[in-house]
């Protein structure tokens, strides 16, 4: 009787050879899920410092010109060079690790990875917009605090709608009544501050809190064709308004706490109103994704990481929007 033939064992696939594979696919689907969930990362001046050395980069911050008459057989006036550097230090160092028993066979569970792979980047996407909304502190004449307390938002650019005066008013801490929620009015006030900071009028974005949406959708205009009308949803964007593109995000942060408003009773959500330029987001490393098979566990430990920094350029262009919440 014939004896059964079996393969070489050495062509066996195992949890350590698919390895080599695996993060490929790993790290697409993270990439495509953290930038899915990136809403205020999109919006703002992007510098890549990808294959660089050291923790610094710089960038020169132009200051602007001014035309001149030009009167005939005369020679030109040449503008006064005046450019600054701009410093922004790489700082900002995250991860997302995983530990998965049985890495071969959760290669078969699509649903599975693809919750990993969603919450990876979903928790990158996060910690890098939450990053960027803590610059909101830099606006104006403010200072850049990473974990702000209430009285670090209050700055020459920080405002709210005192719904009593109809205006928007320079914010300070108990103040915010359940209220003073966003209205057309209030916008076009901040619009009139940004004019009046000589902001250029392309590139300028809003960027509000769920509560303020559905604030906004009690407004006529704001559920008309011109404001959502064919208009497809990418990264939170649900509109535009006056020339403006408006995004809603969960990461707008919580500036006074409803305790910490004693007066007003109600807590109080940043809104952000900028330009592309206001803020630099320096990127040193993008999405990195890593496994390495561990006997101890009999499983794969999964990293992804990213690396980049933060940097307010243009503080005259950007507000902060008190919003009752």
């Amino acid at each position: 009787m014939a004896s059964s033939v079996y393969p070489d064992q050495d062509g066996t696939v195992t949890a350590s050879d698919a390895a080599n594979f695996i993060p490929a696919i790993w790290s697409d689907e993270i990439i495509a899920a953290y930038q899915k969930n990136l809403v205020l990362a999109p919006l703002v001046r992007k510098m890549s410092m990808v294959g660089k050395k050291g923790d610094t980069m710089y960038i020169p911050k132009p200051v602007r010109g001014a035309a001149t008459a030009k009167a005939a057989s005369t020679a030109v006036t040449i503008q006064e060079h005046s450019d600054t550097q701009l410093a922004i230090v790489v700082d900002q160092h995250f991860e997302y690790s995983r530990m998965i028993e049985d890495f071969a066979d959760v290669q078969s569970q699509t649903s599975l990875r693809r919750f990993y792979t969603e919450d990876a980047g979903y928790a990158m996407s996060k910690v890098v917009d939450d990053n960027l909304f803590i610059r909101g502190t830099e606006f104006g004449t403010g200072g850049y605090v990473a974990a702000p307390a209430p009285a670090d938002w209050v700055s020459d650019a920080t405002f709210y709608n005192d719904s009593g005066a109809g205006a928007a008013v320079a914010w300070a801490e108990n103040v915010l009544a359940a209220t003073d929620v966003i209205t057309d009015a209030f916008i076009r006030n901040m619009i009139q501050k940004m004019d009046d900071n000589d902001v250029p009028m392309s590139d300028r974005f809003l960027v509000i809190p769920p509560s303020a949406r559905n604030a906004m959708m009690g407004i006529d205009r704001y559920v008309s064709s011109d404001f959502v009308g064919g208009q497809t949803v990418v990264n939170g964007k649900i509109g535009n308004v006056y020339g403006m593109d408006v995004y809603v995000s969960s990461n707008c942060p919580i500036i006074e706490t409803v305790a910490e408003n004693g007066t007003g009773a109600t807590k109080v959500r940043g809104a952000m109103m900028a330009h592309k330029d206001t803020i630099v987001l320096a990127e040193q490393k993008g999405i990195r994704s890593q496994v390495q098979y561990k006997q101890e566990f009999l499983g794969t430990l999964l990293t992804s990481d990213r690396i980049y920094g933060t940097k307010v350029a243009r503080p005259e262009s950007g507000f902060i929007l008190a919003l009752a919440d």
